[in-house]
């Protein structure tokens, strides 16, 4: 059991229509944990993710980010967005505005902060995600892989209190994953909370405290990236693994 808890979730369900996305979830994530969320396609992987912040509402259950439950809309509801970082597959970035505009523009807007101290923080994590030098490009100027940097950025500048990735290299080439990856790996060594859906079993090994499986809208198991990987106790698992780890 995770000893301070940020994020928790009691018996949550969610359903498309007919289809049973969320089954009855369970799961609490520590401050400073790393939580990576693996499973088969249609798995309910990305449908949690984004439970977590609202962006998929739940039928039944309870969602509670630092103590207090997910608001329903309005003004709460905004501010544990800007708590709440999202890195999404596709990377929302602005295309009208400067790498620079894209990363200060939360923190001005929602946070209220001064345009020149927005600016001066943005700077800072550009250089941190490795882009100092691209302040004034736009995002179509970039690759992919810096697009998706400029938007770990940019919901950095939040100052959030867990970060959450919904397949954020899944939509790149692959020689530009490693990039995303080594921010994320600095992330999470760190010490920022995380909760990320990806297909990278390298990075669940090297990066994540645990490991959540997911098949059937269930969570399957929920351990070590050790103990997952080199036994998994179903057979769910051990089939997942077997074809992903062949190649």
């Amino acid at each position: 059991m995770a000893v301070d808890p940020l994020i928790e979730l009691r018996d949550v369900n969610k359903h498309f229509g007919q289809l049973h996305v969320l089954r009855d979830i369970n799961l609490v994530v520590g401050r400073g944990e790393v939580v990576v969320v693996i499973g088969p396609s249609g798995s309910g992987k990305s449908t949690l993710c984004r439970a977590m912040n609202r962006l998929e509402t739940v039928e039944s259950g309870r969602i509670t980010i630092d103590g207090q439950p997910l608001p329903e809309e309005g003004k709460a509801l905004a501010k544990l967005r800007a708590d709440v970082g999202m890195v999404f597959q596709s990377f929302n970035l602005f295309a009208h505005k400067t790498v620079l505009a894209n990363v200060s523009l939360g923190p001005v807007k929602v946070r209220g902060l001064k345009k020149g101290d927005a600016e001066r923080r943005s700077r800072e994590l550009l250089d941190r995600v490795g882009l100092a030098d691209q302040a004034s490009k736009f995002p179509a100027q970039l690759s992919g892989g810096q697009q998706q940097r400029v938007a770990i950025a940019r919901a950095l500048a939040m100052d959030p209190k867990v970060m959450l990735f919904d397949e954020p290299t899944s939509a790149l080439d692959p020689e530009m994953i490693n990039e995303v990856l080594e921010v994320m790996q600095q992330l999470a060594a760190e010490g920022m909370t995380m909760v990320v859906v990806t297909h990278e079993m390298g990075f669940a090994r090297s990066a994540a405290n645990r490991v959540v499986f997911m098949a059937d809208g269930r969570i399957i198991e929920d351990r070590s990236p050790d103990d997952f990987f080199t036994d998994p106790e179903t057979d769910r698992a051990k089939d997942f693994l077997s074809k992903i780890l062949k190649h």
